[in-house]
């Protein structure tokens, strides 16, 4: 699998192939296809490993964050980084864009455990954490795919998403906290 994230990063989604792979691991095409069955599946166990590698680290600084050990700007950051330079965000498109919807269902479970998880930890007014992970899902996801482009067009800085981003989720925290004294 770290063959596949490696190309993946390098190269985008369509170079992360059973033969290159194979190639990256001294293995054959043939060794590869039988293991998988397909690159469909390669793709697959792809996105469920670093479903679960960005679940974990992300569900880990999000409790930090709630006992006031990390800023919450590490939050963001590392959502964003996961999907744009760690290759999630054009390996989920890609997936939608070829059909292979279903591949993104290991992420989209572990997502909707993670939110669970957090959400026994809510305080009440806080902000739903679903609505929060859904904020910084879509803005990360779309940095990813044309977020500095964009930000060029509007002649704003390749940040400005991330810095929005955080914006919306200290406001959601500072509303839930009620209006100061």
């Amino acid at each position: 699998m770290e063959a596949a994230r490696a190309l993946l990063v390098e190269s985008g989604p369509s170079a992360v192939t059973l033969k290159a792979v194979a190639g990256r691991v001294g293995r054959t095409h043939a060794n590869l296809l039988h293991h998988f069955g397909s690159a469909e599946a390669l793709h697959t166990a792809l996105i469920t490993r670093m479903a679960a590698d960005i679940v974990g680290t992300i569900g880990a600084a999000v409790l930090r964050v709630r006992a006031g050990e990390l800023d919450p700007r590490e939050v963001v950051e590392m959502t964003f980084d996961a999907f744009g330079k760690g290759g999630a965000g054009a390996l989920a498109s890609w997936m939608i864009l070829s059909g292979n919807t279903d591949a993104l269902d290991p992420i989209l479970t572990a997502i909707h455990d993670l939110v669970d998880e957090l959400a026994e930890g809510d305080m009440p007014g806080d902000q739903p954490i679903q609505d929060q992970t859904l904020t910084l899902v879509l803005m990360a996801l779309g940095d990813a795919l044309m977020g500095a482009p964009m930000a060029r067009a509007l002649g704003l800085p390749a940040s400005r998403a991330r810095e929005l981003a955080l914006d919306a989720l200290l406001a959601s925290k500072d509303a839930a906290a009620g209006p100061s004294a």
